[in-house]
C-alpha cells in the first residue's frame, strides 16, 4: 500500500505542476495580451476617429464654400504637392492655396462666410468663387491678410439674401501647395 500512496502523492504533485506551470503561462500571456489588445484598440479607434474627421471636415469646407460660391475641394488633386508657408512664395495663377476668410456686408458677418479658421483649399483662376475674388489674392505671400472685395451675382443662389450685394472678404494665406 505504501508504494501505491507514494505513486498517488507523485502523481498529484506532477498534476499540480502542470496546473501551476499553466496559470503561469496564462498569466504571462494576459499580462502581455491585455495591454496588447487595449493599445491595438486605442490605435482603431484614433484611426476611425481620425478619418471620421477627415470626412466631416471635407463636408464643413464643402458647407463653407458652397455657401459664398460653387467651390470644389481642390485638396483631392494635390496628393503629389506638398504645403508650403514660405513666405518668399507668391500666389499667382494657377496654384492652390489654402485659406481662411470671414466675409461681410455693411459691417455684419454673415451665415456660412467664415472658414472659423478650418482653412479650405482654392485653386486660383478656377472661377469657383465668387467673380473676382480669386484674382484679388494673386500677388500676396502665406501668411499675409488680404481684403477682397466683390459683388454677390443676382440672383444668388447661394443665399438669396446676399443676391446682388457687396461683401469684403478679409482672407488669410496659410500657404501655397507646390
Amino acid at each position: 500500500m505504501k508504494k501505491e500512496n507514494r505513486k498517488m502523492a507523485q502523481q498529484r504533485r506532477a498534476e499540480e505542476r502542470r496546473k501551476k506551470e499553466f496559470r503561469r503561462k496564462l498569466s504571462k500571456v494576459l499580462a502581455i495580451g491585455i495591454p496588447s489588445l487595449a493599445v491595438l484598440a486605442l490605435v482603431i479607434v484614433l484611426i476611425v476617429d481620425s478619418v471620421s474627421n477627415k470626412d466631416t471636415d471635407s463636408q464643413t469646407d464643402n458647407t463653407n464654400t458652397e455657401s459664398t460660391s460653387d467651390n470644389t475641394d481642390a485638396s483631392a488633386n494635390d496628393t503629389e504637392t506638398s504645403y508650403s508657408t514660405d513666405t518668399s512664395l507668391t500666389v499667382e495663377d494657377g496654384d492652390t492655396v489654402n485659406i481662411d476668410y470671414v466675409g461681410s456686408v455693411d459691417g455684419v458677418e454673415f451665415d456660412g462666410g467664415n472658414t472659423q479658421g478650418m482653412g479650405t483649399d482654392l485653386v486660383i483662376g478656377s472661377g469657383s468663387y465668387i467673380d473676382d475674388f480669386e484674382e484679388q489674392l494673386i500677388g500676396s505671400h502665406p501668411g499675409d491678410q488680404v481684403d477682397v472685395y466683390v459683388t454677390f451675382p443676382d440672383p444668388y443662389s447661394g443665399n438669396p439674401d446676399l443676391s446682388g450685394k457687396e461683401a469684403l472678404f478679409q482672407v488669410t494665406v496659410n500657404g501655397i501647395y507646390e
